[in-house]
């Protein structure tokens, strides 16, 4: 089961993860100054585009929700407009791999990927973007 949280998004407001129950949901951990997750952001993207809004055999949806592992917000917001990051679900960790939820999930380096399906289980971790595609597009409706 992936652990449940309560956190602040990037607008300031009031998130839990029990709001994806139903979804599939792809928990990226990142960070602005991280060069491998920058690279990878292209194909975050890709995913969202290519499942958000979309009806799945099991599941009502697909959202990504990313996790920024860093200190400096100014840095991880450019990144967020310059990446195309355009999910709502961006929560700040601003004490890098000391904060709250990193270590809740026991983050110890970035990129880190948690895929959790719509009961609340994890289903993969650190899986390449084209697995989850796959995984995602064969439970399409």
């Amino acid at each position: 089961m992936a652990p449940q949280f309560t956190a602040q998004l990037i607008d300031g407001a009031e998130f839990s993860l029990s709001e994806m129950k139903g979804k599939y949901v792809l928990l990226d951990f990142w960070g602005s100054w991280c060069g491998p997750c920058r690279r990878e952001n292209p194909s975050i993207v890709k995913l969202y585009d290519r499942f958000n809004g979309k009806t799945f055999a099991d599941a009502s949806g697909f959202e990504v929700i990313s996790v920024a592992v860093e200190n400096n917000e100014s840095r991880m917001k450019n990144a967020i407009v310059k990446d195309n990051l355009r999910w709502k679900y961006h929560i700040p960790q601003l004490d890098r791999f000391k904060s709250p939820l990193v270590t809740q999930y026991g983050v110890k380096e970035i990129p880190t990927k948690y895929l959790i399906n719509p009961d609340g289980n994890i289903m993969s971790v650190n899986q390449t973007a084209d697995e989850i595609e796959r995984l995602l597009s064969e439970r399409l409706k």
